[in-house]
């Protein structure tokens, strides 16, 4: 991944050394970020598998601390897209909104970093997890909060999160051309897995 990714990632170990626990993104393990795109007569799905980040556990948390009610003091995360890669399914669609309405050149990745602030029981089984945080696309850094659920897998874990875009909040023009309508709205849906860092 980035630069970014790099300097955010050395960021919070300095700010937490004394982390009980770090995870990463298992980049070996099935991953994926959707980009769905309603109008009122079309859609389509923008796909990449290009996600990347890390999650640290505060200060005296351990994985046990992991259960609903928690307060997960210090405990931050991180996750970065790689906008570049997403697949429409059409070139010519994937290259019109890489070079004219996300500008990947200039803008490669879209962010979140939060932390968590709360753990509670998801509907679905497992635990819901409330991230407060920063999601930045295009240059743009909008506040917003989401919820992943999170299931052990392993000795990691297997996430999965869901949120709304509203593409106008980060300065990007909406097109009409024939191949290419993006509704005002996008929902992005992510799923990865996190796994122990190595620690190198």
């Amino acid at each position: 991944m980035g630069t970014r990714f790099l300097l955010v990632a050395a960021g919070l170990a300095v700010a937490g050394p004394a982390a009980s626990q770090e995870y990463a993104v298992d980049l070996e393990a099935p991953r994926a970020v959707k980009f769905i795109s309603q109008t009122t007569l079309e859609g389509f799905e923008g796909i990449t598998e290009r996600i990347d980040g890390f999650v640290f556990l505060g200060e005296g948390t351990t994985p046990a601390d992991l259960a609903p009610g928690a307060t997960l003091r210090g405990s931050s995360l991180y996750l970065e897209v790689d906008l570049a890669s997403i697949d429409t399914g059409i070139g010519l669609r994937n290259r019109h909104m890489r070079e004219q309405y996300l500008e990947t050149d200039d803008f490669p990745f879209a962010t979140f970093e939060g932390v968590i602030a709360a753990v509670g029981e998801h509907p679905d089984g497992g635990l819901r997890i409330t991230s407060p945080g920063t999601f930045t696309a295009h240059g743009v850094g909008t506040i917003r909060t989401i919820d992943c659920q999170v299931r052990p897998q392993g000795d990691g874990y297997r996430v999965g999160c869901a949120f709304m875009v509203t593409l106008s909040d980060h300065d990007m023009k909406i097109p009409r051309v024939m191949f290419l309508k993006l509704a005002e709205q996008a929902r992005v849906e992510i799923e990865f897995s996190l796994k122990p860092a190595s620690g190198e």
